[in-house]
């Protein structure tokens, strides 16, 4: 079924999917390209859902990634709106939800990933909801008041970055986090005891050890349950950021192999050479080590589609770029270089007191990881460092 005319059909139309049409028309590739997407929006930022979606300080058009005329310039197709319900490899086609197959050259998921449902008592009330689209967003919008009571469930960068903005909002807001600090798998303790203190100085409560059991209500919710928690935590509207799962159905009903993300080489692509997967559904190879990982990071999905770009116009571009992240909550710009499993040391640059700091993350001598917040000079000269395999001796770190 596949003839040369055939175009690349990425399924996904996120930061990865519009980065691979970029990519492959700066290729130079001449052949069609469809992006296919669930939403009926046109591809947008999505790191603002989160914080200035959430709240419309921003308007839509402003978180384009491109404007439609662009799509029309350079011979991108957007489906919108569209979901593909089926791979056959073998036929070299997809189906969607219409009933359509339409055939591929090669095809690229871009499926990304979707928040851990919590299957609780009340969970259906108006008012509760998760923050992965700008649809989830838009849901909150008749109870972000002046005085209305928020509640977040779940202390990760969504869950604080959404208090933040709802705290702005002039919102009374608590996180409720079932595990002992925020930021628990992914800080040091120090970091997560900076970023309590940050948050409680700005009027927000954070409740840990605090795990959800059910919302109470009629129509909407009015309160929030919690294990070891004798009484309910009052909410015009509860938010939900618990984590994310990738999404990979569709990947394992066509055979490709999935492993916490489906199973890709440093190319991006899977056993199978014609099908390649990019972004936040991925399972790769982590570079200049042994291991393999699965990332939620908008760089990591842009480098990834550069790759699986070149390699289906023929030129090896191996992705082994730096895992890099960033958070905004309030005015604190916290930047991450690097991954620091397997730590055993951290060491402090800067006053945490006055929110410009850097923890420098080691095992042994060797450096692995860096979170600066509001210090963007560390975060360059980490990254440097990081992307170079060069480490720094800790007597260096504390004497700057």
């Amino acid at each position: 079924m596949r003839t040369a005319s055939n175009p690349v059909i990425v399924i996904g139309a996120s930061h990865a999917a519009v980065q691979l049409g970029v990519s492959l028309r700066q290729e130079g590739y001449r052949g069609d390209i469809v992006l296919i997407g669930q939403e009926k929006h046109p591809p947008y930022n999505r790191p603002p859902l989160s914080k200035t979606l959430l709240t419309q300080q921003v308007d839509f058009e402003r978180t384009m990634l491109r404007q439609m005329n662009f799509y029309e310039t350079q011979g991108i197709a957007l489906r919108l709106g569209t979901t593909v319900t089926g791979i056959l490899p073998d036929r070299h086609e997809i189906e969607l939800d219409s009933g359509e197959r339409l055939a591929f050259s090669k095809l690229v998921i871009a499926t990304g990933a979707s928040p851990i449902h919590l299957n609780l008592p009340g969970i259906d009330l108006k008012g509760i909801g998760y923050l992965r689209n700008l649809d989830n967003a838009a849901s909150f919008a008749p109870f972000i008041q002046p005085g209305n009571k928020a509640v977040v469930v779940g202390g990760g960068y969504i869950g604080l970055e959404a208090a933040a903005a709802l705290n702005q909002a002039e919102l009374s807001v608590t996180v409720l986090e079932g595990m002992d600090r925020v930021l628990q798998r992914v800080t040091a303790p120090q970091v997560s005891e900076f970023f309590r203190l940050a948050h409680e100085r700005r009027g927000v409560s954070i409740v840990t050890g605090a795990q959800a059991t059910a919302f109470a209500g009629q129509e909407q919710v009015n309160a929030v349950t919690c294990l070891n928690n004798t009484n309910p935590f009052e909410a015009d509207m509860v938010i939900i950021g618990v984590g994310v799962q990738p999404n990979t159905e569709i990947a394992s009903n066509a055979g490709l192999s999935v492993s916490n993300g489906i199973v890709v080489d440093c190319y991006c692509q899977t056993e199978d050479s014609d099908i390649f997967a990019i972004g936040d559904c991925t399972n790769f190879p982590r570079a200049g080590t042994d291991q393999r990982i699965r990332l939620e990071s908008v760089p990591n999905a842009v480098a990834q589609a550069k790759s699986a770009a070149a390699a289906i116009c023929g030129r090896e571009l191996p992705h082994n770029s730096l895992p890099w992240f960033w958070s905004d909550q309030y005015g604190l710009k916290l930047q991450i270089a690097g991954i620091n499993t397997g730590y055993d040391d951290v060491v402090i640059r800067g006053k945490m007191e006055d929110e410009h700091f850097s923890a420098w993350y080691f095992q042994g001598e060797q450096l692995l990881a860096v979170d600066a917040v509001n210090a963007m000079k560390d975060f360059i000269q980490a990254k440097k460092l990081l992307s170079e395999g060069l480490t720094i001796r800790k007597e260096d770190v504390t004497d700057h």
